[in-house]
């Protein structure tokens, strides 16, 4: 049964039952009229039912009276019936002026078309509202479903109430519709009571009608982001979303789409509070076309999300540079099942072996190179500070030089937020690859050399590998408690896609020697970000899952800069990316310095290497860690 009151009935089926509606209406009028058994055609009887049976048959044809899903489309299928009834009436009538003429008229055979269409329109609307009440009877019979409120009194927020309502095998029942206008409150749309909104009284809303959950349109999404959704968070009321669906109006006979499955659970970057960037630059799609593409750090986070837009774009051929061999296998199946046509190379190896890379250069012959392996981990890497020079710095240094040797035609490294007036060794260590970059490509420029050398610079990203949201998560799923370094603390987020959107713009843009930055929008402070998260759980902040602070880490700060400062920054045509005034250095200067950085890692002088980095990069001064002593140091020696 459940099956059957599922599937739509064949439109040739709505079609039929309309024709023999209209076809017993004419016998109706025809018996039981005792005036004059006819429409007014001096033809046979059954010729003038013909007619009408044709006529009907036809407008039906024309206005799709039988084409929507009787169940959930009431008011459209009045409006459609009401056009096949006067259209057909109108038709018939005229019919009679031009076939009889004027002086024939017999004016109880206009009446007659006129009855006959006021009672094909009453059972036919009648036999859909039947079969909807009786389809409303049997799908809830049986079922347990989850109450919700739905947010809206708009036609759009009624027909998902109403839909939700009598769908089959559903999982959610609409008790209220949320209306955030004054018009249509305290009234009842359809047994649908309609509640209007108030932030002081939501709560005892939901209370009234035993419901903890709020579902709302995609196209609200919005209203959402615009701190809306807190006033719920407040209360502990979940957040659902539905997709957009358009199968409502399908002329298809297909099973209609369960709309419970397009009902999801709002996750945190849903509800960044900020513009999502998009960006739709058609040379974009001209710079990857038919290239040969390498991606180094292919199987981290930014990286497969790169390889998957350049895959979008149509690379000719896409190399992936990275040393993890189980999430380059995982990224392997995924390109093989979603671009089965694009050549994908996994290449195997760690960027500080220069041979290896070169092997890979000389092989594969890239012409875009987006430089994306690196050691991002801020406590980590505080703790071995030569690692994250060698993969930092001389990794980068590595891939550069290459591109520079090979030919490549652009060179585009990813690099952080950290690197501005960096307090830990990871943002140094991306500050001192920045500048090795930018001077290797004004060293260059004016050799004979066609390697553009760009940087790209932006804040966190949600959900990428080993970053607060996936643990948050993680801690939430164990019960708690949800752990952050500090109260205050802010950071900037973007979501992955978007943030390699940007790189792919700043690397089409980039002439060479820039380094972009973003604007990420206003900052997201960490703790409001965990009291989100827990809510969206359907749990309570602090009853049900604790937030514990345990202190800022190792070379953590309170807040990230991107030197959004219009005085520091260049304008660009696109107005999320900016060009960062940086201090240039000398190519020769920075060779030195890294050179004498190596010879300590060499020598594994841990001391003397981070005063290095900090004689190369004189505004990181550390925070919260063991190196903070050398910052003393050098300004005693200031100071004598």
């Amino acid at each position: 049964m459940k099956k059957i009151l599922s599937t739509p009935a064949p439109r040739w089926m709505v079609l039929v039952a309309d024709t023999v509606i209209v076809l017993l209406c004419c016998l109706c009028v025809f018996v039981f009229n005792s005036h004059y058994s006819s429409i007014g055609f001096s033809l046979p009887i059954i010729l003038q039912m013909g007619a009408v049976i044709l006529t009907y048959l036809f407008t039906s044809l024309i206005v799709r009276s039988y084409q929507y899903i009787i169940r959930l489309s009431v008011i459209e299928d009045m409006y459609r019936l009401v056009l096949l009834v006067s259209i057909s009436s109108l038709f018939l009538i005229l019919s009679i002026f031009f076939i009889e003429g004027l002086s024939n008229i017999r004016y109880i055979g206009v009446w007659n078309i006129i009855i006959i269409g006021v009672f094909s329109f009453s059972v036919m609307m009648s036999m859909r509202l039947g079969l909807k009440y009786i389809y409303t009877l049997f799908a809830s019979v049986g079922r347990s479903r989850k109450s919700v409120i739905v947010l809206g009194s708009a036609i759009n927020s009624y027909v998902l109430a109403n839909a939700l309502k009598n769908e089959v095998e559903g999982r959610f029942y609409p008790v209220a519709l949320l209306s955030l206008s004054d018009k249509k409150a305290d009234t009842v749309l359809n047994g649908i009571p309609i509640i209007k909104y108030d932030a002081d009284t939501v709560k005892n809303v939901f209370e009234k009608y035993n419901c903890d959950t709020l579902l709302f349109l995609s196209t609200q999404m919005e209203l959402m982001r615009s701190e809306f959704a807190d006033i719920f968070f407040k209360h502990n009321i979940k957040l659902l979303m539905l997709n957009q669906v358009e199968e409502f109006d399908s002329d298809s006979n297909e099973k209609l789409p369960n709309l419970s499955t397009h009902v999801k659970d709002i996750k945190i970057e849903d509800l960044l509070g900020r513009e999502i960037i998009h960006t739709d630059n058609p040379h974009i799609s001209q710079l990857i076309k038919e290239q040969v593409v390498m991606i180094t750090g292919a199987a981290g986070s930014i990286g497969s999300e790169i390889v998957r837009q350049v895959a979008s774009l149509g690379a000719k051929e896409i190399v992936l540079v990275d040393q993890a061999e189980t999430p380059m296998h995982e990224i392997q199946l995924e390109m093989e099942e979603t671009y089965p046509s694009i050549d994908v190379r996994l290449y195997i190896g760690d960027i500080t072996n220069y041979n290896r890379m070169e092997t890979a250069f000389e092989r594969y012959k890239p012409r875009y190179v987006f430089h994306a392996a690196a050691y991002k981990h801020v406590p980590m890497m505080e703790r071995n500070p030569s690692e994250a020079i060698l993969t930092n710095v001389f990794g980068t240094k590595n891939i550069a030089d290459l591109s520079l040797k090979h030919n490549v035609d652009k060179f585009v490294m990813i690099s952080t937020d950290k690197a501005v007036n960096p307090t830990n060794i990871m943002g140094a260590s991306k500050r001192i690859a920045e500048i090795y970059v930018q001077s290797l490509y004004f060293y260059h420029k004016n050799k004979d050399n066609h390697t553009r050398f760009i940087t790209t610079r932006f804040g966190n990203v949600l959900g990428s590998n080993g970053s607060v949201i996936p643990r948050f998560r993680s801690q939430i799923e164990a019960g708690g408690p949800v752990t952050v370094t500090h109260k205050d603390i802010i950071r900037y987020f973007m979501t992955i896609p978007e943030a390699c959107q940007l790189v792919l713009e700043a690397g089409c843009m980039g002439r060479g020697g820039e380094i972009y930055i973003f604007d990420m929008g206003k900052p997201i402070k960490i703790y409001d970000l965990a009291c989100r998260m827990i809510s969206l759980a359907g749990l309570r902040v602090n009853q049900d899952i604790k937030i514990v602070e345990t202190g800022l880490r190792p070379g953590e700060k309170l807040f990230e800069e991107l030197l959004n400062d219009k005085e520091q920054t260049i304008a660009t045509h696109h107005k999320k990316i900016m060009i960062a005034k940086v201090q240039t250095y000398k190519y020769e200067e920075i060779i030195d310095a890294i050179t004498r950085l190596y010879e300590l890692i060499q020598s594994n002088n841990q001391h003397d290497l981070v005063l290095e980095m900090k004689h190369i990069v004189p505004e990181y001064h550390s925070q919260n860690s063991e190196w903070e002593n050398i910052d003393k140091e050098i300004i005693n020696e200031t100071r004598l």
